[in-house]
């Protein structure tokens, strides 16, 4: 039979494994299952006992079995099933590299308080993959692809697995030029407002209770960039957020801190630059000059990456596409016509 659009209309149906909890697969009110009918060109899902009937496109029922193959393993491990979720594994297996999306979402970097950290994205996971093959990664990419966060779990994984004995958690001061004496208050008063952020994640990942005391013994520490000159850091897993606010002098001096036994995790947004005028980014000029050295990983996320708000993901690429436009327009004007001292236009 062949539909509107002259695409031969197929029925399969799928026979779900007994050990993978239905209820799970289709999700709260059906939405697993609604997400996957939306998912798809003219697909109809209806699913009966342990039996998932498709019904639409050949071509489109072929990668709609092997989307609920892959949710049932993701069921099976127990791992939460939402419409988000079947979205972002629908965008995996359409994808030139046909991931699994059950190799992506069923990979756990950290347990705490009830909740599991772990990647999203194909992008996610190969940056998450990247850290624990060397000793210097870079996460590259724009606002909420998770890369300071995922820094952050796998900072606090290595410290419960015994890989390292601490964590030291830095970003420049850049509105402060890191002039911090100048600033009203308390040492803590000045730094706070702008290592709130990690502060927060933090929170997110080692109970609160234990924080001040991981503090108070230098277990974990969070400090600006200044604080890191003339340093060693030995044993240590070191994430240096917002890099893209570094100057090449300041990337230069963080990087050399490496000692014995620890690992650098280093993030920020290219695209986000808060330095003054004429002041070059460190993280601009960094990848260039380290592309080939060994054990040095560079992993640049995308708008594919975002795992905040879809809106997140579009205003990026929205952006990218205007500011893309404006340098075409302004490489494209022809050159002003110039005279030489006396002459006329």
């Amino acid at each position: 039979m062949s539909g509107t659009d002259g695409q031969e209309v197929v029925t399969h149906q799928v026979t779900v494994p007994d050990d993978v909890d239905m209820r799970a697969l289709v999700g709260p009110r059906d939405e697993v299952i609604r997400a996957l009918e939306r998912g798809f060109h003219r697909l109809t899902v209806t699913v009966l006992g342990s039996v998932v009937t498709l019904e639409g496109p050949r071509s489109e029922v072929s990668l709609a079995e092997r989307l609920v193959d892959e949710l049932a393993q993701i069921a099976r491990a127990s791992q939460p099933l939402s419409a988000d979720a079947v979205e972002r594994a629908i965008g995996m297996l359409r994808s030139p590299a046909a991931t699994s999306p059950a190799s992506v979402l069923t990979m756990n970097i950290l347990s705490s308080r009830g909740r599991t950290i772990r990647p999203k994205t194909v992008g996610q996971k190969e940056y998450v993959e990247a850290i624990d093959r060397n000793t210097i990664t870079f996460g590259i990419g724009p606002a909420g692809t998770g890369k300071t966060y995922l820094a952050m779990a796998k900072a606090v994984q290595a410290l419960q697995a015994k890989q390292v004995s601490r964590i030291l958690l830095t970003r420049p001061a850049v509105e402060a030029g890191e002039r911090l004496g100048f600033l009203p208050g308390s040492l803590t008063d000045k730094i706070d407002p702008y290592l709130r952020p990690l502060y927060d994640a933090l929170h997110d990942m080692v109970d609160a209770d234990s924080i001040p005391r991981l503090m108070a013994s230098g277990t974990i520490e969070v400090a600006p960039l200044a604080f890191m000159r003339g340093r060693t850091l030995n044993s240590a897993f070191i994430v240096l957020d917002e890099a893209q606010n570094t100057t090449p002098e300041q990337m230069k001096m963080f990087l050399t801190r490496l000692g014995e036994g620890s690992k650098m995790v280093v993030t920020g947004d290219a695209t986000q630059v808060d330095l003054p005028s004429g002041t070059s980014s460190g993280l601009r000029v960094v990848t260039d000059i380290l592309h080939d050295i060994d054990d040095i990983a560079v992993c640049r996320l995308t708008s594919a990456d975002v795992v905040r708000h879809r809106l997140v993901g579009e205003i990026i690429d929205a952006y990218a596409r205007w500011d893309s436009q404006a340098t075409g327009a302004t490489t494209s004007r022809p050159p002003r016509r110039t005279t030489s001292a006396g002459g006329h236009a």
